[in-house]
């Protein structure tokens, strides 16, 4: 079953562990600037969220690349790019919707968050339980109910 992960905004503080988490995994280094996922902070509005690769359905990045670099692994569900195909046009940034593709890596290739082989670093790491990795069906399941408790709630403030 593909799994993907799952942002619960509220319970975000910003902490930024799971930048560190990333870097560490993904580079070897505890660098949040060459993390896969970043935190949107939004301190008037006191909203965070974790923002990285969605792993959509039908990748945008995966249509433009020249090379082919960009693919979607058929058993985790995971786009992937495969850097000895990359050739660092940026076409790929330039077309996630999500702004979640940079050039970190040192020979100027694309990187992306890649579900650290179905064993994502920062779900392991968040101290809050912000971010989960969970079966596709039951994340889409939750967001349904997420989404029917809050029409219910602005239902209920406009009763008179």
């Amino acid at each position: 079953m593909e799994k993907l992960l799952l942002v619960e905004h509220e319970k975000c503080t910003a902490c930024r562990i799971c930048e560190l988490a990333c870097s560490a995994r993904q580079c070897g280094v505890i660098n949040p600037a060459k993390a896969r996922i970043t935190v949107a902070i939004f301190l008037e509005d006191n909203f965070f969220f974790p923002v990285t690769c969605q792993h959509c359905e039908e990748p945008l990045c995966r249509d433009v690349c020249p090379t082919g670099a960009i693919s979607k692994n058929p058993e985790t569900g995971a786009v992937v790019i495969e850097e000895s195909k990359c050739i660092g046009c940026r076409m790929c940034s330039a077309a996630c919707p999500f702004g979640a593709i940079s050039y970190c890596s040192p020979d100027g290739k694309a990187v992306k968050c890649d579900l650290c082989g179905g064993d994502p670093e920062c779900v392991k790491f968040c101290p809050w339980d912000a971010i989960k990795f969970v079966e596709a069906d039951s994340a889409m399941v939750r967001k349904r109910m997420e989404i029917g408790d809050k029409l219910k709630r602005a239902l209920q403030e406009v009763k008179i």
